[in-house]
């Protein structure tokens, strides 16, 4: 009898994919441009618009909406680009588990990346609010902060969907960057680019759940959206992955 080798225990898998997302020369790179321009844009912010916290916060929605996209992408597209998903599979053979580990770091990094903006919008809330010489305003709506952090989620896990599928770095950041504009152009198109941008633009339909105020209707466009740039992309890039050869 053959012996049948045991599975990597998924932690192990967890902490290799990790230190890939942040040890790679990338990796680093884009860490260090997500630090300093959540810094930046949230300070910029403050002295122009006043020391409103929550406010504060969302401006960091400006870096976040472009940059955690494209992390998600380069976290499933790494393998490929540089060669390395021969000794990748031949470790772990089983491909959907490799996925998984890869996807959940990046999701994950999201959650803190929203939090480090919590983080950051507290002193420069205070601080400006000392150079102005006005009162800070500290108002939270709880709702609107979870619901952007739920976006920031939802755009990482479009960046993976898309690497997935497409499983060319370039290729999938040219259309994640470019779905924006287009969408931008399609909602010009009157009551039907409306429509369309609001079901099938995740941009768009997250916006009730940016704002806190989430309906049933808002939900049912925000699934569909979903489905279209998350669900059915990764379903179909994991079978891709799974099915295809590597040399």
């Amino acid at each position: 009898m053959t012996a049948t080798a045991a599975p990597i225990p998924f932690p192990r898998l967890l902490a290799v994919e990790t230190r890939k997302l942040f040890d790679t020369r990338s990796g680093k790179i884009m860490t260090a441009v997500l630090v300093a321009l959540t810094v930046a844009v949230i300070a910029a912010r403050g002295l122009v618009a006043g020391p409103d916290y929550q406010l504060l916060v969302g401006t960091a929605g400006v870096g976040y909406g472009t940059l955690l996209p494209v992390l998600g992408i380069f976290t499933v597209t790494g393998e490929w680009s540089h060669r390395t998903a021969l000794t990748t599979f031949a470790l772990e053979p089983r491909r959907w588990r490799v996925i998984a580990a890869k996807c959940v770091p990046p999701l994950v990094t999201a959650v803190l990346a929203a939090l480090f903006a919590m983080l950051v919008a507290v002193p420069v809330t205070a601080v400006v609010a000392g150079v102005e010489g006005v009162a800070p305003t500290w108002d939270v709506d709880v709702a609107a902060l979870l619901g952007w952090t739920a976006s920031c989620v939802l755009g990482v896990a479009s960046g993976l969907a898309l690497g997935l599928l497409l499983l060319n770095a370039p290729a999938a950041i040219v259309i994640s960057l470019s779905a924006t504009i287009v969408w931008s152009g399609v909602r010009l198109l009157g009551d039907l680019g409306r429509t369309l941008a609001e079901w099938l633009d995740l941009n768009t339909a997250a916006m009730p759940l940016m704002a806190g105020d989430l309906t049933g209707a808002d939900a049912v466009r925000l699934a569909v959206a979903a489905a279209f740039w998350i669900v059915v992309p990764a379903v179909a890039g994991t079978v891709r992955v799974t099915r295809k050869e590597v040399t």
